[in-house]
């Protein structure tokens, strides 16, 4: 643990002007606040606010930041308040404190409820004041780092939770390092197994290729000396995690994987990078489709290198990565990397962070506010604010040449409502490029893209399927509640005219006032939206407002009520403007499960088939769309479905290997409903396992601990 002089004297180092003494009050009142409380491991509980405060300052935080990781838990672990940190400490650290306490309230609320409230309140907190999240990292930091004195079962949630939300909200303002300390610690404790399994596959390599990294580097450094460029270069070892990710995103096993190592080259100067690049191809061959430069178009987090591999010295494939100290040091710390002196003030300097990578460093962190905003059901939104933080990038441009940034993947109406929301309501077409492209169609690299407008357009149901932005999807989503509470309300409307009509009554003549009272809702609106929903009969709203009504006009009613009931059956898909009665079964060619995403075909004669978004047999019906229907999940099928996935391995020809892969699929959870070998040769032989998993991901996760086997060579899942 850090002694007051310790922390005070790490501030200095950076800060000559810090304020000591308020450092030094903060250190005495959080280890007298917390007093006698013990963490888990036994320590004194005060030790962690300090080591978080430690933590910080390696990162050259400002002496409030400092002052917050200190008191961050007074206020919700001790008799503290607001006021008193506000009083003792001023205004500033007060608002900081209170934006990173937790609220005991929330812990009474179911888990998921009680994670997407967390994640919402955090992401409008750092929208006024990045530092919230600074804090709130280095906190979570220091609890993984001690997450084996936890209880197992709290153990998985905590790691979890950082995985999915603390370690790409750290990436999302551009700290790699701490990102990747904190995706290390989840993965060791969520995915043990699979952890030793990379790390011995690792340590096997760097037996053997430890030599090849030294000749590397040293030819690298000869060669760009050689033509007058002085470089810094290393070889660096990629994660186990960084691989796992990698095992699961490609059908390959880990032998195939070609970048375990990569390389970094820190020239002085940002048109070093630029001459190094050309050294360096003009001495080895290029692989395609692998040069991007992030230095002319940063990423939204600032992170600005040039990427390349190219087949080096010895045969080697090598990536890597040219910048400068400074870009290098951006791309490690992000934002933590402009708190510096300006005006004989330290602080975050936003001007200094602007010009270093021509744009706003907390840009992504504003796009996952708008996705809040747009709120929507805790699953949905929480969804959609994970894939703005996950996904990779690709830069298209306006017809004025604004730059937009977008995920790997992304769409037409992606760009859209990247450009701004009204674009996106009432966009009907896009030009790419100066041509006419369908909306399905992905973006490339400098793509310039027009988008048609009409502004009495209605947005189509199924156009959710053509975006993978969170702030797209929560847009339509929106306007999506909308148009259906409207046709929810017609329908009970509807509904309830008819049932009138069956006593011999007229809807405006009735006052609704004894139904609403008696559900206890504050409008006729709402009466009609849960009739249409299906959520109260409208027998029970006749006999609120007719109760002295006879047997044969009761009779009749209910038999109307019978017929209407049904119509908000509860699918395990939703969406497509489905109604009561269409047949919707799910295609064997791909056999979707919760997770996937999915699209439904309508087949005259067999109603609606539900289809993998990348089934092959959709090609089919492309030139039909008015056939598609798009259709998503609903929370249960999430939360309780099993399906199917059929999963064809290569596996090596060895007594054993057999049994090791259906013993590595029993414990990721999943059991193994048919097993067929195929393509039987010497050296290998292919195996389809149909294997009942409980969502996409789950699917994903066993495919990747079957590549991790140094038996597996590859394991791809079969869709259509």
């Amino acid at each position: 643990m850090l002694r007051q002089f310790e922390l005070t004297d790490r501030v200095k180092a950076y800060d000559p002007g810090v304020d000591e003494a308020l450092i030094d009050k903060a250190y005495v009142y959080a280890t007298q606040m917390h007093g006698s409380q013990k963490r888990a491991s036994g320590d004194p509980y005060y030790a962690h606010p300090i080591q978080v405060a430690g933590i910080l300052t390696d990162y050259r935080l400002d002496t409030a930041s400092i002052v917050t990781a200190l008191l961050h838990d007074v206020i919700e672990d001790t008799s503290a308040t607001r006021a008193d940190i506000a009083e003792r400490f001023g205004e500033e650290v007060a608002g900081l404190v209170e934006g990173v306490t937790k609220l005991s309230r929330l812990e009474m609320q179911a888990e998921q409820t009680r994670q997407a409230e967390n994640l919402r309140k955090f992401i409008l907190a750092i929208s006024k004041d990045v530092r919230v999240l600074m804090v709130k990292l280095a906190d979570r930091l220091h609890n993984m780092r001690t997450l084996q004195y936890v209880k197992p079962e709290k153990r998985e949630r905590i790691a979890r939770e950082t995985l999915e939300v603390y370690s790409p909200l750290a990436r999302s303002i551009g700290m790699h390092r701490i990102a990747t300390e904190l995706e290390e610690l989840a993965f060791e404790h969520l995915q043990t197994r699979a952890r030793e399994a990379i790390v011995r596959r690792l340590d096997g390599l760097r037996l053997e290729q430890g030599k090849t990294v030294a000749r590397v580097t040293a030819e690298l450094e000869r060669v760009l000396l050689a033509e007058g460029i002085v470089a810094r270069v290393y070889g660096r070892e990629k994660t186990p995690y960084s691989i796992w990710r990698k095992l699961q995103n490609k059908s390959v096993g880990f032998s195939a994987l070609s970048d375990i190592y990569g390389f970094r080259v820190i020239v002085e100067t940002e048109a070093d990078c630029y001459r190094a690049l050309g050294v360096i191809h003009r001495h080895w061959k290029m692989a395609q489709g692998r040069f991007k430069d992030y230095i002319s178009t940063p990423k939204s987090n600032n992170y600005r290198s040039l990427h390349t591999t190219v087949v080096g010295p010895h045969g080697t494939r090598i990536e890597l990565q040219i910048r400068t100290e400074e870009m290098d040091r951006v791309a490690e710390d992000g934002v933590a990397a402009h708190w510096r002196y300006k005006d004989n003030a330290y602080g975050f300097d936003a001007d200094a962070a602007a010009e270093a990578g021509g744009r706003d460093p907390l840009a992504s962190l504003r796009h996952l506010v708008q996705v809040v905003e747009n709120g929507g059901e805790h699953d949905e939104w929480v969804e959609h604010a994970k894939l703005e933080m996950y996904l990779d990038q690709v830069f298209a441009f306006t017809p004025k040449g604004e730059l937009i940034t977008l995920p790997q993947g992304a769409m037409p109406l992606d760009f859209a409502y990247a450009v701004h929301t009204e674009v996106g309501d009432t966009a009907v077409g896009a030009l790419i490029n100066g041509e006419h492209k369908p909306m399905r169609t992905q973006l490339q690299n400098g793509d310039v893209v027009e988008i048609v407008r009409d502004e009495a357009a209605q947005l189509p149901a199924d156009w959710r399927s053509l975006t993978i932005t969170g702030r797209a999807r929560s847009a339509i989503r929106r306007q999506i509640r909308t148009s259906e509470r409207e046709e929810f309300q017609r329908l009970g409307r509807s509904g309830l005219e008819q049932a009138f009509v069956r006593v011999g009554k007229k809807l405006k003549d009735v006052s609704l006032a004894p139904a609403l009272e008696m559900l206890n809702l504050a409008n006729e609106d709402d009466l009609y939206d849960r009739l249409g929903r299906g959520q109260v009969g409208v027998a029970a709203i006749i006999d609120a407002l007719f109760p002295s009504l006879g047997p044969k006009e009761r009779a009749a009613v209910r038999a109307r009520a019978r017929i209407d009931g049904g119509k908000a059956g509860r699918l395990f898909v939703r969406g497509g403007g489905l109604t009561p009665g269409v047949s919707i079964h799910f295609a064997p060619c791909c056999s979707p499960v919760p997770g996937d995403r999915i699209v439904g075909i309508v087949e005259p004669g067999q109603g609606l088939t539900v289809h993998v978004i990348d089934c092959e047999r959709l090609a089919e019906y492309e030139s039909q769309g008015d056939l598609w229907r798009d259709l998503q999940w609903t929370p249960q099928a999430e939360r309780l479905g099993l399906g199917a996935a059929t999963l064809k391995a290569s596996i090596r020809n060895a007594p054993g290997v057999l049994g090791q892969a259906c013993t590595i699929i029993g414990e990721a959870g999943g059991n193994i409903l048919n097993l067929k070998m195929t393509h039987r040769k010497e050296d290998f032989f292919e195996v389809l396992f149909e294997v009942e998993v409980t969502d996409a991901k789950h699917a994903t996760t066993i495919a990747a601990a079957l590549r991790a086997n140094p038996s597996v060579e590859t394991v791809e899942r079969l869709k259509g």
